[in-house]
C-alpha cells in the first residue's frame, strides 16, 4: 500500500468494496448503493477522499472495467471539486 494511503481495514471495515468488486454482472445503480453504505460506514475521522483513493489503489488491475471503480472515481471527482458560491443568507452578504 503506497505511504499515507490507509489499510483497507480501516476504510472498508465491512468488506463491501472487496464484495462489490466480487460480483460479476453488477450494475453502476448496484454499485451506487453499496457506495452510498459504505460511505456513511466509515469510521469517525476516516475522510472520504482518502478512503476512496485508499480503494482505487486497491483494487486490481482485473477490475479496471467494473462500474465500481467508475463510482469511485466520480466521486472523488466530487469529493475535490471546487465549491461554487454560497447559497441562502450567506451569499448575499449582508446588505
Amino acid at each position: 500500500m503506497a505511504q499515507g494511503v490507509p489499510e483497507m481495514s480501516l476504510v472498508d471495515p465491512k468488506g463491501l468494496m472487496r464484495e462489490a468488486f466480487a460480483i460479476e454482472g453488477i450494475t453502476p445503480a448496484e454499485c451506487r448503493s453499496i457506495f452510498l453504505d459504505w460511505a456513511l460506514s466509515l469510521p469517525q475521522g476516516v475522510d472520504a477522499a482518502t478512503a476512496m483513493r485508499a480503494v482505487l489503489a486497491d483494487v486490481p488491475a482485473q477490475h479496471a472495467a467494473h462500474p465500481m471503480r467508475a463510482i469511485l472515481s466520480e466521486g472523488l471527482s466530487s469529493a475535490t471539486a471546487p465549491r461554487g458560491r454560497r447559497g441562502g443568507w450567506a451569499g448575499r452578504g449582508r446588505g
